[in-house]
């Protein structure tokens, strides 16, 4: 059985057997809605952008020990206003509230009164903070812990805001589930406002939305199957259930779009227009599908949790749309037939984009050549300015700027001798010679950039070194004082490992640096098999995976511009640090990348049927690009705005990812897909379809559809 005959037979099955079709889809909508939106209590991974098996973290799985941390988790601030901490009234209300603190939990909670340490009171005696340090090592049990006591801190005639690591997780954590519930509100009923316009039917919109719905819903249930076999990341529920919608809404698109055109071809079968539909948009979406199955697939090669629980948990969620798209949605157009065209909308007659995509493809094509090379050369300028990006890694930096954890860092800097949070940890293993361990610290005191050192603790043959220091963790001089710390020699006999935000971020930043360039030879590889099985030639792989990373070059140039310089911050509302997190250009590739393939392998695979008619090489590139120029346009429309909630969200990598993949879908739907690629194709010529052992590209022409049967009495 070809593979044509046998997506011919699915289509055949979901049109006849659709009120089955139904019925089950309605039940599993009811069960995901029930049991699968029990993942909001299963998702414990945390955020999990740490390397499991970084020098940082083996630091800090020895700190969970009986060494113990003392870099504190929570700094609460309390500010005066025009009163000091040495009014009787404002220390008796902060010290009450203190005191009520539940201690269930906490290990640690140090005072300006409990210490007397001056640098608990800041340098105008108006405020002063309090340092918390649980008992857990796990980053989400801290976060339930903070919640507990928080409310309990509050103190009459005193601002009270939560800062460090602890409770940045708590802010980032709430705020972007509240931006993304927004985002959904927002985003739903546009959809279905740009698919009626699109359609021109009501019926016909309705459908593509209906299927998107229900993917959306069926990703709860699928994330939360993937927990029984990983943890999953916290944040994997904000991007991978608006992208399991996004992708149905467009597999649905071409699936409706596909239908009309074969009701309006043979009007009085409808069961075969629906069999024929499932084997052209049909097989196309299950070829496009299983490519941006394996970009998310590559995230896996990650050890971070918050990369490979996005990868399985990404991967998994496409699966679902494309089956969704090939049973659920045949269905429901084999019940709407001919109505999939009622109630129609009126609205004004414009030109159809495709007739101005199909001159703009002639005209390119004119000088291939030329047209190649200045749209290459366009493309790589727009990506050169990111070659100088600074890495970094989720901080309260991503928090807007009047978060509480970016207010407590931002006071602490201005207002305190020294910010209590700022510490890096060194874990010193096999010495009990308390000399040698006074004389290494001594040394790490010298480093550049370190403002404090001291021995915090002994346990055995290991002991613990406090470094303070004032940079910014997400600097440049951050890495080059990690690296001095790194380099400096422990005594002899022993072994010193470094954690704490800098040297986390230098371990996440090498981390994903030395997994890239293996993910992206997994996707390729993947990508060029799957290709030249659908397609039968070993150059168009390599022509679709090259033009693809130059449309996300220029998406990454604009990251680096907008979030490291600082264009448009003021528009985006955020405040720039001059860094642009490791993680999320990652995630953008393996999003975009998936995409991009999915609008190329709609547009080659109309190029072929349009070659398969005998038409002259270039009027059938033209007149492929005319074809597919609407599904494609309204396609990128829809998932544009899908992902443009992220940028009114509060959280700077949200920004950062509706962006990249507003930017790499446009330029990609546009420039790449519309102008590129029909010059491309025009200067390979014949040879786009060259494959060892085939003689002529008359091969690459898809195998036929059969017939409808005659219909059964």
């Amino acid at each position: 059985m070809t593979d044509t005959t046998m997506f011919v037979a699915l289509g055949r099955f979901a049109a006849r057997r659709r009120h089955w079709v139904a019925v089950a889809a309605v039940a599993f909508a009811v069960f995901a809605g029930v049991w699968g939106t029990g993942v909001f209590g299963s998702l414990t991974g945390g955020a999990g952008f740490d390397d499991p098996n970084s020098d940082s973290v083996a630091a800090d799985k020895i700190l969970k020990g009986p060494l113990g941390r003392h870099a504190p988790d929570v700094v609460v601030l309390y500010d005066a206003g025009t009163r000091t901490v040495d009014d009787p009234g404002v220390a008796a209300s902060i010290r009450r509230a203190v005191d009520a603190v539940p201690r269930t939990g906490v290990a640690d909670l140090r005072t300006f009164w409990s210490t007397g340490d001056p640098a608990f009171v800041s340098r105008d005696r108006r405020a002063t903070y309090v340092t918390v340090r649980f008992a857990s090592g796990d980053d989400q049990e801290r976060v339930q812990a903070l919640k507990r006591i928080e409310p309990a801190f509050s103190a009459p005639g005193t601002t009270v805001r939560f800062g460090g690591v602890t409770s940045m997780t708590e802010q980032v954590n709430a705020r972007a589930s509240r931006d993304v519930a927004r985002a959904e509100s927002v985003s739903m009923p546009l959809l279905a406002v740009l698919l009626v316009v699109v359609f021109g039917s009501l019926v016909a919109a309705s459908l593509p939305l209906a299927v998107g719905g229900l993917v959306a819903l069926g990703s709860f249930a699928v994330l939360r199957a993937v927990t029984f076999f990983t943890d999953v990341s916290t944040f994997s529920i904000n991007v991978v259930t608006i992208l399991g919608l996004g992708l149905a809404i467009d597999y649905g698109l071409l699936m409706v779009t596909r239908f009309r055109d074969e009701l309006r071809a043979d009007p009085g079968d409808l069961d075969g227009a629906v069999a024929r539909t499932v084997a052209t948009a049909g097989r196309t979406v299950a070829v496009s599908g299983l490519l941006v199955a394996v970009s998310f697939a590559g995230l896996t090669i990650f050890p971070s949790r918050f990369l490979g629980s996005m990868g399985y948990a990404g991967a998994a969620v496409v699966v679902f749309a494309v089956a969704g798209s090939l049973t659920v949605l045949p269905a429901l157009l084999r019940f709407a037939g001919h109505r999939v065209n009622a109630l129609r909308v009126p609205l004004p007659r414009t030109r159809r984009p495709g007739e101005r995509w199909y001159r703009a493809a002639h005209l390119v094509m004119r000088r291939p050549l030329l047209s190649t090379v200045g749209l290459v050369a366009v493309l790589l300028a727009l990506g050169a300015p990111f070659l100088g990006v600074n890495w970094a890694r989720p901080g309260d930096w991503v928090l807007p700027a009047n978060a509480d954890a970016r207010v407590v860092t931002r006071e602490l800097g201005d207002r305190f001798a020294a910010d209590p949070a700022r510490q890096i940890t060194a874990v010193v293993e096999g010495t009990g010679d308390r000399a040698a361990l006074d004389a290494y610290t001594r040394r790490l005191a010298g480093v550049p950039g370190v403002r404090s050192a001291a021995v915090t603790g002994t346990r055995g043959e290991q002991a613990r070194i406090s470094l303070g220091y004032a940079f910014d963790p997400m600097s440049r001089e951050a890495a080059r004082t990690v690296k001095e710390l790194r380099a400096t020699p422990p005594p002899p006999g022993t072994k010193a490992l470094f954690t704490g935000m800098p040297a986390s971020r230098v371990d996440i930043v090498h981390m994903i640096g030395a997994r890239v360039p293996w993910m992206l030879a997994f996707v390729a590889l993947v990508t060029f098999l799957v290709l030249f099985a659908a397609f039968g030639s070993v150059v168009l792989p390599v022509k679709a995976m090259l033009l693809n990373l130059l449309s996300l070059s220029a998406a990454f140039g604009a990251i680096k511009l907008v979030f490291q310089d600082g264009w448009l911050s003021g528009v985006l509302g955020f405040t720039p640090v001059g860094a642009v997190d490791a993680d999320f250009p990652v995630l953008i590739v393996a999003i975009a990348f998936g995409l991009a393939v999915d609008y190329e392998v709609f547009l080659l695979a109309r190029i072929r049927e349009e070659r398969a008619r005998a038409a002259d090489p270039a009027e059938a590139i033209a007149a492929a690009v005319r074809r597919t120029a609407t599904v494609i346009s309204s396609a990128a429309l829809l998932m544009v705005v899908v992902v443009a909630g992220f940028l009114a969200s509060g959280i700077l990598f949200m920004q950062v990812i509706g962006v990249g993949l507003i930017l790499a879908v446009v330029v990609d739907a546009t420039v790449v897909r519309g102008l590129l690629v029909p010059a491309a194709m025009r200067l390979l010529g014949e040879w786009a379809w060259w494959s060892p052992g085939r003689r002529s590209p008359r091969a690459a022409a898809p195998p036929a559809v059969p017939e409808s049967p005659p219909a059964r009495p």
